[in-house]
């Protein structure tokens, strides 16, 4: 295992969990090799919808490849636990993973979270390039501004997460009861994708203070904890209120009919590349903008990783339909420290100075919801 260089000008360390369910396999797979970069550290896990066999074929696809075993950085829930995105296990899920990832290495700067839907719109040379730059104590969160009735009976209603308690994933069921909006504190919420910084991490997991433990305790029984938790957290802490960024850098087109996020396909490649977003959701298996991605954005040939300016052998000068069946494409590496950002980096790079400019760094970027 090679450790990453930590000093003042170097590139950030990136901890990503990325979730998956039954059949979800190669999906997580193929998401690891388009993030992959030796700086960053792994953590996968498939839920209790997969089948012991799913993980362990996981855990051994990761195990067979050169690049993951000689730095050591991909790691495999090896246990299944029962989790509902709409309930407190997910978040649970969440929080649990954070631990594991600071028990593994306390050297990463932002934890991300991804699911088997997701897919980067940048290598990981211009993501840590543009992230280079940034005091690493910012939140990169959506916060919604919806304050209106419907919004308010969602969070009183009780749930109850039979996730909690059981083996294997379970509905969630609504009770008969509504309880008062609580005044002890203000109650945030949002996107449950976001780029959330190790000290904020820190604060949640290892609950020196009793308000993130709390408030776990008061969403154990609210519909989709995911959506408000950290938001509340991190706006009723003064410690933590003004490192927000309201901008989760997730490329998502929701459908106003439903509320639900739509399958993004070939139609939307141009939105989302030119757009200044970092991961998008959620796509379908094998979709044909998902090769786009790979082969304009990327540069990743099909069964390879990411070839950044670590990897040697490389390429880049060849098109990734002449390596397209190379899977060993990074036989040889160099420096993890070193990184080369293309334009697309670049881009990213002058979007965060701009942010900057425009004093919404930093900025306080709470708005109560109930």
């Amino acid at each position: 295992m090679r450790v990453p260089s930590k000093g003042p000008n170097d590139p950030p360390v990136l901890a990503y969990y990325v979730s998956g369910s039954h059949g979800d396999g190669k999906k997580v797979l193929r998401l690891l090799k388009a993030i992959y970069h030796p700086r960053n550290q792994y953590l996968l896990q498939l839920d209790a919808g997969s089948a012991d066999s799913e993980r362990r074929e996981l855990a051994l696809w990761v195990q067979s490849d050169a690049v993951f075993r000689a730095y050591g950085n991909v790691n495999v829930v090896g246990r299944s636990y029962a989790f509902n995105q709409m309930g407190a296990s997910a978040l649970a899920a969440t929080l649990q993973a954070a631990a594991l990832l600071l028990k593994i290495s306390t050297d990463w700067d932002w934890f991300v979270t991804l699911s088997a839907s997701d897919y980067p719109l940048l290598a990981q040379d211009d993501i840590l390039h543009a992230f280079t730059f940034l005091p690493r104590d910012l939140n990169f969160i959506d916060f919604t501004r919806e304050t209106g009735w419907s919004k308010r009976q969602l969070i009183n209603q009780i749930i109850v997460d039979p996730n909690l308690y059981f083996k294997k994933n379970s509905a969630i069921f609504y009770t008969a009861e509504i309880r008062t909006r609580p005044d002890a504190f203000r109650i945030f919420g949002g996107s449950p994708w976001m780029i959330l910084s190790k000290a904020f991490m820190e604060y949640c997991v290892q609950g020196w203070d009793n308000l993130p433990r709390k408030l776990l305790m008061y969403f154990t029984n609210v519909a989709f904890p995911l959506k408000l938790y950290f938001h509340t957290v991190i706006c009723n802490s003064p410690e933590f209120q003004n490192t927000t960024v309201d901008n989760n850098l997730w490329y998502v087109i929701w459908d106003a009919t439903t509320g639900k996020p739509l399958k993004l396909n070939i139609s939307d490649y141009y939105k989302m590349v030119s757009s200044e977003a970092v991961f998008a959701r959620p796509f379908r298996e094998g979709d044909p903008v998902l090769y786009e991605l790979d082969k304009n954005v990327l540069n990743r040939p099909r069964d390879g990783v990411v070839p950044g300016k670590w990897c040697l052998d490389r390429g880049m000068n060849a098109s990734i339909d002449s390596s397209i069946t190379r899977k060993d494409n990074c036989s040889s590496w160099g420096d993890i420290n070193v990184i080369e950002p293309g334009l697309h980096g670049l881009k990213l790079g002058t979007f965060f100075s701009n942010l900057g400019t425009e004093r919404r760094l930093r900025a306080k970027h709470c708005h109560s919801i109930a």
